[in-house]
């Protein structure tokens, strides 16, 4: 069985050198087979210049497609892979025309993994742990009024002016600052058209405790669902959101202001003009390490006393060996590939393993990505 690891960003190499290093049997799929090259060229031994059409004449039965490209590549890569009865994995959000997918995988016998990165991916596998371990908990009450939370954010070690810098094309940075979110708030639906207008300051339980602002992301409500939320449980607040540093709001107040007058072709273009503007000035520098930190917890309050609470807290930043985004979205990528080579997960259209023995194989190894990984009980 063939791995074809499909783009060499700068977010997929850790995963991928894992793989090769591992002894599988790995095809280097890359636009440009000289950046390619650069990134793994040393232990590489297979680096081919990416096309579906070639693509699809090399893939067998059984081997893994793993997609790093760009959003709208993915679903074509799934269809492919139905058609040849090969796996897909990809760190992205499910979209819909991926979730339309389901049935026919299932029939083929073809494993879709998605949302196996670190927002999404790591973030749901603590969502997994905790309310595994909640509902198995002393405390444990259909009656209980539930409250969760996970903020991710990816910030600079070093605090900057712009209170942000940029691993990437800051394009889907400012496109996702134009889109609406949903969650709940005091237990009612919140919907909220601009991210700038639900900042709010939330302080993690990090060793030394720190305060930063988050904003609501998309929309959280699906999640119940996926992370098994009974339907009758009361909840009193579930948001899935972006941590900033503090500062960020006001930092960022110009740019909010400008991107709530942009629309059509013009818009799209400044949005473009602004986009490399950002990555000029405050893209990470050689060698300068990133932050990320990622805190998912569950509280669960019995007459307006809290009888239950734990977050997992993660803080993780860039060393010698590249950056803490780049670990924390490959790695766990690498990860559902073996779990699909060794048959742990079904056929289907899938996210981030649920099966207790999985999300704790995988929550041990990611504690050794990051320089710190804890759940913090808060009733303690």
């Amino acid at each position: 069985m063939t791995i074809h690891w499909c783009g060499t960003g700068l977010s997929a190499i850790p995963g991928l050198r894992r793989l090769i290093e591992g002894g599988y049997d790995v095809v280097v799929w890359n636009r440009t087979v000289d950046k390619a090259t650069e990134a793994v060229g040393d232990i590489a031994k297979d680096i081919r210049a990416f096309g579906i059409e070639a693509l699809e004449a090399e893939l067998a039965p059984k081997d893994i497609v793993v997609s790093m490209l760009p959003g709208d590549w993915h679903v074509p890569l799934a269809e492919l892979c139905i058609a040849k009865q090969a796996n897909f994995v990809s760190s992205s959000y499910i979209a819909p025309e991926m979730k339309a997918l389901a049935t026919k995988a299932e029939a083929a016998g073809v494993v879709c993994v998605n949302e196996v990165g670190l927002d999404p991916g790591i973030d749901h596998l603590m969502a997994h742990a905790l309310i595994a371990d909640y509902r198995t908990s002393e405390a444990y009450d259909a009656g209980n009024a539930l409250s969760f939370i996970s903020y991710c954010g990816g910030i600079p070690k070093t605090p900057n002016p712009f209170r942000y810098k940029f691993s990437w094309s800051p394009l889907g940075v400012l496109k996702a600052l134009r889109s609406p979110s949903r969650s709940i708030r005091d237990f009612a639906p919140l919907d909220v058209n601009r991210p700038w207008d639900a900042i709010s300051s939330y302080e993690a339980p990090l060793p030394t405790p720190e305060s930063f602002e988050v904003y609501p992301n998309r929309d959280s409500l699906p999640f119940m669902e996926d992370y098994k939320f009974d339907p009758a449980w009361q909840v009193k607040e579930f948001v899935r959101g972006t941590l900033r540093l503090n500062g960020w709001a006001n930092a960022w107040a110009d740019v909010f202001s400008e991107i709530e007058t942009l629309s059509g072709p013009e818009g799209d273009a400044r949005l473009k003009e602004m986009s490399d503007q950002f990555w000029a000035d405050n893209s990470y520098d050689e060698g300068e390490p990133d932050r990320v930190v990622l805190c998912v917890g569950l509280k669960a309050e019995k007459d307006d006393t809290t009888v239950w609470h734990k977050t997992y807290v993660m803080d993780a930043w860039g060393d010698e060996k590249g950056t803490a985004m780049a670990r924390l979205v490959s790695v766990p990528v690498s990860l559902a590939i073996e779990a699909v080579l060794e048959g742990k997960i079904a056929p289907g259209v899938h996210a981030a393993p649920s099966d207790p023995a999985l999300f704790s194989a995988w929550l041990d190894h990611i504690g050794t990505l990051a320089q710190h990984l804890q759940v913090v009980d808060q009733r303690a």
